[in-house]
């Protein structure tokens, strides 16, 4: 029996694995003294989305996205919204088998303008998400991560290499809470952010607001200085709602006003675009021009009109608008 220790250096856990072992994540493994993914070409998930659910408001508005996911994740988030798929094993779910170029070929047949890697963590189906990235690069098709970013730095470079857009998950802002809620770290979350933002990748931020967990508007406002210092003050935030689930069906829905709360903090501390999510028809999804206020983006659920955003700029004063626009 083979007894060679094989170190996974794919994320922060670095977990080591003696033979047939299995990572923290479920799906990758030493065989036989070489590490394998388990889940390559075999998604859980396959769903054609708009854009905006990812969420990213700043690339390509009103389009869809090839959106797919494995089994597995490298965290264990008590409130994860797709825990049925992310803390499974891989054998355990029905997948289909879509080896890269059938992923890239099916996003051109119902033309979809990216691929969207999200539901679980792309992190944790790397190759997947690389050797399709760089097929829908060749393609034209735009690629976005929808990610907890946590990952070290080395493979998150190359990754960044065949990557347009992330959705960048800040679960909370103290190391506390990560290792109570989502059994991972902070720091190296916050690391991902930068190198993604260094490496040109088009960064928005969500964070989902727990109440009595991640609700202190002290702590959304040191959250919302980092972003405006470290990724710029251009870089989109979604505040998301809380819904009872996985393991924290005791604690209520986010009260609106709290989101309501952490907005005016955010947009206070001059981050330009902030956003609400589940909170249909507030207002607060909308896209405003930083400079005169003009509405560029109107957004109710996932009905999405461009109003006067021309060429990546407001139409009314001519302000750049970060983002992808075309």
């Amino acid at each position: 029996m083979p007894s060679a220790i094989v170190k996974c250096t794919l994320c922060p856990k670095e977990c080591r694995l003696a033979h047939a072992q299995r990572g923290d994540c479920r799906v990758r493994v030493n065989l036989e003294g070489k590490l394998m993914t388990l889940v390559f070409g075999k998604p859980g998930a396959v769903h054609i989305d708009p854009i905006e659910k990812k969420p990213m408001f700043h690339v390509l508005p009103g389009s869809t996205a090839f959106s797919l996911a494995t089994a597995g994740c490298n965290l264990h988030c008590k409130f994860c919204q797709n825990w049925e798929l992310s803390q499974t094993n891989p054998e355990d779910l029905h997948t289909e088998d879509l080896p890269p170029e059938k992923v890239v070929a099916l996003a051109r047949q119902y033309g979809c303008r990216s691929i969207a890697y999200t539901y679980s963590e792309p992190i944790i189906f790397y190759e997947y998400t690389y050797e399709t990235s760089k097929l829908a690069r060749q393609a034209g098709i735009k690629n976005i991560l929808v990610t907890a970013g946590f990952i070290n730095q080395k493979p998150l470079r190359k990754l960044c290499s065949v990557s347009d857009g992330a959705n960048l998950d800040i679960k909370g802002f103290t190391e506390d809470y990560y290792r109570a809620i989502c059994a991972g770290r902070l720091q190296p979350v916050l690391d991902c952010g930068e190198i993604m933002r260094q490496e040109g990748v088009l960064v928005e931020v969500t964070n989902l607001i727990v109440p009595t967990l991640n609700d202190d508007q002290e702590m959304i406002k040191r959250m919302c200085g980092w972003i405006v210092e470290r990724l710029g003050p251009e870089t989109p935030l979604h505040f998301s709602r809380f819904h009872p689930q996985y393991q924290l069906k005791s604690l209520p829905p986010t009260p609106v006003e709290t989101l309501v709360q952490a907005r005016e903090v955010a947009l206070a501390e001059g981050i330009y675009y902030s956003y609400l999510g589940n909170v249909p028809g507030s207002g607060a999804e909308d896209t405003r021009c930083p400079k005169c206020g003009a509405l560029l983006i109107s957004r109710i659920g996932y009905q999405t009109r461009i109003i006067a955003l021309k060429n990546g700029a407001c139409g009314q004063c001519g302000q750049a608008i970060h983002g992808i626009w075309s």
